[in-house]
């Protein structure tokens, strides 16, 4: 396994992380043993950054991760999140909270669950616009000192946002949404990143699995399936959106491989600061996805790709208009 790094002051990550938040029933039900042979896997692969969250569950997903990888703490590098509560909502706005002592109370609480002493990577899950994010890049970068938490990190952040946080305390990586339907970072948010060196770690690599293929009709998804208030598996824009994907499929054939695999290869390919977090509950999903470290895009191609999805290609807001309010920030 290849490695990268996020940020300049050493944090070593596998060039492919694992997505944990769909081990605990956000795209459906949950199944532990199911996830623990996941994780098990990818460790065995060398995968050694797992994504987690608080919200993910209500706490559950980090209990779930803290459990398999008791007997392996050394091996992974452990990314988890605060300021949100849990993220199964629906289309309705998430509570964000920045509050300092909130920080400090959110961290502890992960710390327990995780069964961990040090956090490798936190992040601000949302930012909170009532709370100055000094004051909340204050309060995590005490923790840091504290020894309860390694490197700190945003998530949805703007450019402004992330350049007030990154003068208050180093900011390793920026985790938002990045995928070939999903481009908007391009304009301002990567290169910002890029100048201040913080590593980017694109969520969601695969459009909420949308871009493997296997998503042909709105029934194929759960009934208590997150996805179905997502504008972009709505209606008329369903259709549209199987259409690109239908010129991804293509083109993957062409390339010899899967459209998943077309996905994570062209977002690797976009730099070595970038670290994408395909997530999946899924052994025979997690082979797939790493065998998008074999495949390589020619210019050709990556034209090609920019052809079929440039930037606002994808039908559809890639959430409902209340948690649209949420990004950016």
């Amino acid at each position: 396994m290849q490695t990268r790094k996020l940020g300049n002051r050493g944090l070593v990550v596998s060039a492919l992380g694992l997505g944990c938040m769909g081990m605990s029933g956000v795209y459906g039900a949950a199944d532990e043993e199911m996830a623990f042979a996941t994780i098990h896997q990818a460790i065995d692969l060398g995968v050694s950054f797992l994504d987690t969250a608080d919200a993910y569950g209500k706490g559950h997903n980090e209990t779930l991760i803290g459990k398999a990888i008791r007997a392996r703490r050394e091996q992974v590098v452990i990314a988890t999140k605060f300021g949100l509560s849990d993220v199964s909502t629906g289309g309705y706005t998430i509570p964000v909270n920045g509050r300092p002592e909130y920080v400090r109370s959110a961290c502890e609480a992960s710390l327990q669950r995780l069964g961990v002493e040090t956090i490798d990577l936190y992040y601000q899950h949302r930012v909170d616009p009532t709370i100055p994010i000094e004051d909340t890049i204050g309060a995590m970068a005490e923790l840091v000192t504290a020894g309860k938490v390694r490197f700190l990190g945003l998530s949805e952040a703007s450019s402004a946002t992330i350049r007030r946080a990154h003068a208050v305390h180093p900011i390793a990586a920026l985790q938002s949404e990045y995928s070939l339907w999903s481009r908007d970072v391009e304009a301002e948010i990567l290169p910002t990143c890029r100048e201040l060196e913080i590593g980017f770690v694109p969520w969601s690599p695969l459009g909420r699995g949308f871009l493997t293929g296997q998503i042909k009709t709105f029934e194929d998804l759960e009934p208590n399936d997150w996805r179905r208030v997502s504008p972009r598996f709505q209606g008329d824009n369903f259709e549209r959106n199987l259409d690109l994907v239908a010129q991804v499929q293509q083109m993957a054939h062409d390339k010899n491989c899967t459209p998943a695999q077309l996905a994570i290869a062209w977002l690797l390919q976009r730099g070595d600061d970038i670290v994408p977090i395909p997530g999946t509950k899924r052994v025979s999903y997690l082979l797939d996805n790493l065998g998008a470290m074999d495949v390589k895009l020619t210019t050709a191609e990556l034209d090609r790709i920019d052809a079929i999805l440039p930037q606002g290609a994808a039908a559809g807001d890639r959430y409902p208009a209340a948690m649209m309010q949420m990004v950016n920030l």
